[in-house]
């Protein structure tokens, strides 16, 4: 999508030079000397908000160093990652990575927080209920085919090994179905679009701010190629200093930089509205090159303001602080210290081992030696009347290494929440209840409940951000696939005007607090106290089915509850009121499709149709009539056979 860039001096140059001859040159002039300083603002507001979080980049440089195994490196007074030498030749510099697992741990409870989400009607009256399961259906449809779970899935690994990842939600004008041809390209009806912005990404104008809704304005930097821009925007641009310099992961190991002689560094800066800017402001430049300047595009606030495109998901959060706290922090200490115990006790094993030969100066060929050692069955020629080589005493292994080194496996415990049950998938041999077992289970999940309540929140902000990009864009109708009530295919044709609240909410608890396992062993223990049977202390078969449906089940034989199979066709009959009525039929439950009917033909959107189509609204009350003889005719039959065997 290319995008015009206008000028606001442009109009005041251009009145300024109508009163000389070169009065075009002169506009000309005050627009090309109006986005040289626009662009040189904006390079300048970057470069200082690269500086200021200078020592956030060389922390989340050194989490990602000592996952990856590189881990005897640290933050140099200069700001950069520097790898440390050896005091010795002779000393061990072996990583016993415990990182890893514990980033793989919290990754693999994390990914299960996965909420099922819908939308809260605006108010109780049944349209308001019925767009609002709509816009329920539209938003997880498209949650599904934006592949937001992956989304989520990238975005907890970021924010676990650097504190903080941010969703920018946005409008992507090229993606979705094609819908014609235009300036011999093609037009297509448009789509939401999520990115997973790593922190290295995300600029904020304060880094006192504790959240996306603190700040003024957010710039998102990245390193893109020239041809990507000439693609999207139709410039390109000039490349400068031999391209842009990227941290990428290594070939040894570690992070390595490398740099990239095709890109450029596309800065986007959007600002929050002000009253200056009542729409905000959205500056895009490329190298030597502005690419647009504009307010900001998405209506994607609350109260249908414009709002900046963000959403922050931290690991932890950092009081004080715009980027959060990832657990490698705390636990990096920890593994250093891990490292240098492991080491020293290999090096002290190994003078056990091998020896420490002691021999006079000049009695043994010194060389010969050094390099063989003292191996089996080797022929020692030493000086004669000179004493033999001998080796030095070791001693033993002192214990206080075996104590250091379990007191710090033990810190990695406390200090990561990961603990021996969820790190290694075994239970302890020392311990042998089962109710001391579910609870330190339960403990380990309560550590992590902070972290998942924290993706909760985004996932629930992004949502929102995505319904709300629909009913600014969706202005045409369009198609969504998505389950029905009985678990078939449904295709919903909507637009923007069907979304009318936005008030996402989540129909599940924290996915920690309630496991599968936990949800059975409820369903069990109500089973066996009675509480889901009927008043005739009977299990009917709508419970049964629901309770196959919790333990996970549901599948088996997609038979439904009979009174439920009626209410769903008699509510499709309602959707479809607009055009053929059915006709009612004997095997239907005359009394369900009756309050059904009924509901619909007294709610609002009931007496619109009424209003615009009364020929259709008087069909839908003769179906209601016909329902009603149906039945009456059967209550006849029934008493009349009824009297017959009397």
């Amino acid at each position: 999508m290319r995008s015009k860039v206008k000028n606001p001096r442009a109009d005041e140059s251009a009145n300024g030079g109508q009163k000389n001859s070169r009065g075009g040159e002169s506009a000309n002039g005050g627009q090309i000397r109006f986005t040289e300083e626009l662009i040189a603002s904006v390079t300048a507001d970057y470069n200082a908000r690269a500086q200021a979080r200078r020592n956030f980049e060389a922390q989340w440089q050194l989490n990602s160093n000592f996952v990856l195994g590189n881990q005897f490196c640290s933050v140099a007074p200069s700001g950069e990652i520097e790898d440390g030498e050896r005091g010795y030749y002779w000393q061990e510099r072996e990583v016993f990575n415990h990182l890893a697992p514990i980033l793989e741990t919290r990754l693999a409870k994390l990914n299960r927080v996965r909420p099922r989400m819908n939308v809260r009607p605006a108010s109780s009256d049944d349209d308001d209920i019925k767009t609002g399961k709509l816009a329920a259906k539209i938003l997880n449809s498209a949650c599904a085919r934006l592949g937001f779970d992956d989304k989520v899935g990238a975005a907890t690994y970021w924010s676990e090994l650097c504190g903080t990842v941010f969703y920018k939600i946005t409008w992507d004008a090229n993606a979705g179905r094609a819908s014609g041809k235009g300036n011999g390209r093609g037009v297509f009806e448009g789509d939401a679009r999520i990115d997973v912005c790593p922190p290295y990404e995300v600029f904020p104008d304060s880094l006192a701010a504790q959240g996306v809704e603190e700040c003024q304005s957010i710039i998102h930097a990245r390193a893109a190629s020239v041809d990507e821009i000439e693609l999207v925007y139709g410039v390109r641009p000039a490349v400068s200093g031999g391209g842009v310099e990227v941290v990428s992961t290594g070939g040894s190991g570690g992070l390595s930089r490398e740099k990239r002689p095709d890109h450029v560094l596309l800065i986007e800066r959007y600002s929050r509205p002000d009253p200056l800017r009542p729409d905000g402001e959205l500056v895009i430049t490329a190298g030597d090159k502005l690419l647009h300047l504009g307010p900001l595009p998405y209506v994607n606030g609350e109260d249908g303001r414009r709002d900046l495109p963000f959403v922050k998901q931290e690991s932890l959060k950092n009081a004080g602080c715009f980027y959060g706290i990832s657990v490698l922090e705390r636990a990096i200490p920890i593994q250093r210290a891990f490292n240098a115990v492991k080491n020293r006790k290999h090096e002290f094993l190994n003078r056990i081992a091998m020896g420490v030969l002691a021999v006079e100066d000049g009695s043994v060929d010194a060389d010969n030696l050094a390099e063989e050692g003292l191996c089996p069955g080797k022929v020692l020629v030493y000086r004669q009347g000179s004493p033999p080589p001998r080796l030095l005493d070791a001693g033993r292994v002192p214990s206080d290494f075996g104590n250091e080194e379990d007191r710090l496996l033990s810190e990695f415990i406390s200090v990561s929440g990961v603990s021996e049950i969820m790190r290694s998938s075994g239970v302890p041999a020392s311990l042998t209840s089962g109710v001391a077992l579910q609870i330190l289970i339960e403990q380990d999940d309560t550590r992590l409940s902070v972290t998942a309540e924290i993706i909760r929140s985004a996932v629930r902000k992004a949502a929102k951000m995505i319904l709300r990009l629909y009913k600014q864009f969706a202005a045409s109708p369009r198609l969504s696939r998505c389950a029905g009530e009985e678990g078939e295919l449904e295709i919903l044709c909507w637009k923007s005007s069907d979304i009318t609240c936005d008030d996402v909410v989540f129909d599940t608890e924290n996915e920690l607090n309630s496991t599968p396992a936990a949800k059975q062993n409820m369903m069990f223990e109500l089973l066996k106290m009675g509480l889901l049977h009927d008043e005739n202390g009977k299990l009917s078969d709508a419970m049964r089915y629901k309770i196959l449906d919790v333990l996970g089940y549901g599948g088996w034989g997609f038979t439904r509850d009979l009174a439920a199979l009626h209410t769903a066709r008699a509510e499709k009959e309602n959707r479809y009121a607009a055009g053929e009525v059915p006709a009612a039929l004997e095997i239907d439950d005359h009394p369900l499709h009756i309050e059904s009917h009924t509901k619909f033909l007294l709610s609002g959107e009931a007496q619109k149709l009424k209003a615009d189509r009364p020929a259709v609204f008087e069909r839908v009350v003769e179906h209601v009539r016909e329902h009603k003889r149906l039945a009456a005719a059967e209550a006849a039959a029934a008493t009349a056979a009824g009297g017959g065997i009397s």
